[in-house]
């Protein structure tokens, strides 16, 4: 692992930890259509072993616990798996557990699980290769691999405006990749694929600022960038054109869910 990884990391949880409690009650991270499809595309056996990889506050995992076996929540960000818990609790889910640590150091045996979830998470990993080899060895041949994550628009202009307003709002953000993109690093993982859902994530953009705790300079920054963004790039992420008091507008930025599933074999 690289110094600048370790460095990313870092700042990853520490950043997290500071506004954990907030992704409890992000409306965002609670539902949505994405997760449905999540569910949807599953359709695994009653006893199955869920990893739910880089899980926040836990709401995908718990929204998995209902239809399976046992759910690991699993994240790199201790301050995140007490969110899990009162999650759970409040749901009265008893068959999720919680673990720290690294998607790209898994610490789980080969061939372990039936399925890997994961949901507005891998933006922020530095070798996404890396941690999609390590699902693949802890998937079970045949196992499923899901993924939703907000992904970059194939215009390059619309890429750089994405990936620029994600880093001033979260400096520890590292890239949205593309569909294309994650297609090509599942495969040489070892997953077949295919996107199963697209969509225009709706944004509320003070939520989206205070959520992660913008610093003022950043977020006075992003409103700069929004309202001064060429047509194209308005009518792409639904721009506001003026930003009233509080931010309160709403803004859109494209997310997608892919299906992979480990090949049989002994490439992986």
């Amino acid at each position: 692992m690289s110094a600048q990884d370790d460095s990313i990391k870092s700042a990853v949880s520490q950043q997290f930890g500071q506004v954990a409690a907030n992704y409890r009650t992000s409306a965002v991270h609670i539902s949505g259509p994405d997760l449905e499809a999540m569910l949807m595309a599953a359709n695994l056996p009653a006893d199955a072993l869920v990893l739910d990889a880089g899980c926040g506050a836990g709401h995908t995992a718990v929204a998995f616990a209902p239809h399976v076996g046992r759910v690991i929540a699993y994240d790199l960000t201790e301050a995140m798996l007490p969110q899990v818990e009162a999650v759970a609790q409040e749901k009265g889910i008893l068959n999720v557990a919680t673990q720290h640590g690294d998607v790209e150091e898994l610490p789980y045996d080969d061939a372990t699980f039936d399925a890997i979830v994961t949901r507005y998470s891998a933006h922020h990993w530095p070798q996404p290769q890396r941690a999609l080899a390590e699902f693949a060895r802890v998937l079970k041949p045949g196992g499923i691999f899901l993924i939703s994550d907000i992904v970059a628009p194939p215009d390059a202009a619309a890429d750089s405006f994405l990936q620029t307003i994600e880093v001033l709002r979260d400096p520890s953000h590292v890239r949205d990749h593309s569909i294309a993109q994650w297609q090509a690093m599942m495969a040489a993982a070892g997953f077949s694929s295919e996107a199963i859902f697209t969509h225009d994530l709706s944004l509320h953009m003070g939520q989206w600022l205070t959520r992660i705790n913008t610093a003022p300079v950043y977020a006075e920054a992003i409103r700069a960038l929004m309202t001064g963004a060429a047509q194209a790039l308005k009518a792409r992420f639904s721009l506001p054109g003026q930003i009233p008091p509080g931010d309160d507008c709403y803004f859109t930025i494209p997310g997608a869910v892919l299906h992979g599933v480990k090949d049989y074999g002994d490439n992986v």
